[in-house]
């Protein structure tokens, strides 16, 4: 990645309205060279909105957007032809998968060899060396959809927007293909906004991410900072974890920190000194769980005696909500653990997790 200091994309005071609703305010958003950000949300949350203005297909009611510190418009022909888009449809022509990849670069007049050049290269980039000469009306939904990407990436932009690229794929394609645009978007090196209501879709793909609500950032920076310390009730509940925990940092050994939550101690990995006020988080999928009399050895900093207070089944897992001295948190796991430690309301279990696994900020 390159400087992480100067934005590449820069947007802000963006507000836009439909019919006099507000449905986007952001004060600043910005994307930096290289990166992935994924805008993560529910459905109505203004990701596509701002993703269409800052890839200057709409005019937003109020605000700028900056490209390379350079102010733009959705008039600015040159900020346009430094990005590509890709959308939940791949829109795809009844040609061959080379004519329908090399369809950019002919409307931008490339030369016939050099577009079969690039188009034979960025094939084989996405997985689809097999079907250059096939019919794009024969692909299946996940290869038509590296189609749509490969048409993109051949411009070679600077800038790539993603909106909900794989929601109408079945999950089993979707779990392949969300590894494989990981890996794509990494090894090009493109600076991507990818929007997404998938949680787990965005925190395989994104360096950075901002979470959406009623057209608002209410959670922006590293995957694993947001997605592992919720900072109110709503984003805990949107991320899959408990309100937050709050605490204060009342010792330090060993590069260890132990935090009072609720009279219960917690231990974690933090720079903060004593005397911190903080909040504490640790995702569900880092907890596990033993029979109060069962529980093994464990190198783990963590061993905390509870109360089960809610079993609620989530298809192949159960997330399960648990009290340990007034401390709220929850544990995901598998079917089989659950029926195996016979959870239900009122059991007694102990939850380990380590210090690594909790996740630590200053109070606000």
């Amino acid at each position: 990645m390159s400087d992480k200091t100067i934005p590449l994309i820069l947007a802000e005071s963006v507000c836009q309205k439909y019919r006099r609703r507000v449905v986007l305010d952001i004060d600043r958003f910005e994307v930096f060279e290289g990166e992935t950000h994924a805008l993560l949300g529910p459905s109505g949350a203004g990701k596509s909105t701002l993703l269409r203005i800052v890839g200057l297909l709409e005019k937003p009611d109020a605000g700028v957007v900056s490209i390379e510190g350079r102010e733009v418009t959705h008039r600015s022909r040159s900020a346009r032809m430094m990005m590509a888009a890709v959308f939940q449809k791949p829109y795809l022509f009844n040609g061959t998968v080379a004519e329908n990849i090399g369809y950019g670069l002919k409307l931008r007049g490339v030369s016939v060899a050099e577009r079969s050049r690039r188009v034979r290269e960025i094939v084989g980039r996405v997985g689809l060396d097999d079907l250059i000469n096939a019919s794009a009306l024969t692909l299946s939904g996940g290869e038509a959809q590296r189609v749509a990407l490969a048409r993109a990436l051949v411009l070679d932009p600077r800038i790539l927007l993603l909106d909900e690229p794989l929601s109408y794929l079945d999950p089993l394609i979707k779990r392949q293909l969300v590894a494989d645009f990981s890996r794509i978007l990494r090894d090009s090196g493109v600076t991507t906004v990818y929007v997404t209501h998938d949680q787990d879709e965005a925190m395989v793909v994104a360096d950075r991410l901002s979470i959406m609500h009623e057209g608002r950032f209410v959670r922006t920076g590293g995957v694993d900072e947001v997605m592992g310390l919720p900072t109110n009730e709503w984003v805990a509940d949107f991320i899959g974890m408990e309100a937050p925990i709050r605490g204060r940092i009342v010792g330090l050994k060993d590069d260890v920190a132990e935090i009072d939550c609720s009279s219960v101690a917690v231990h974690a990995i933090t720079s903060l000194p004593i005397g911190t006020d903080v909040v504490v988080g640790v995702r569900p999928e880092d907890v596990t769980l033993f029979a109060a009399d069962g529980l093994p050895a464990s190198s783990a900093r963590n061993i905390l005696h509870c109360v089960v207070e809610a079993v609620e089944p989530r298809g192949a897992t159960a997330r399960v909500r648990m009290n340990a001295g007034g401390l709220h948190f929850a544990a995901a796991v598998s079917r089989a653990s659950a029926q195996e430690l016979q959870l239900e309301v009122g059991s007694a279990v102990v939850a380990v997790f380590k210090a690594t696994a909790v996740r630590v900020g200053a109070a606000s």
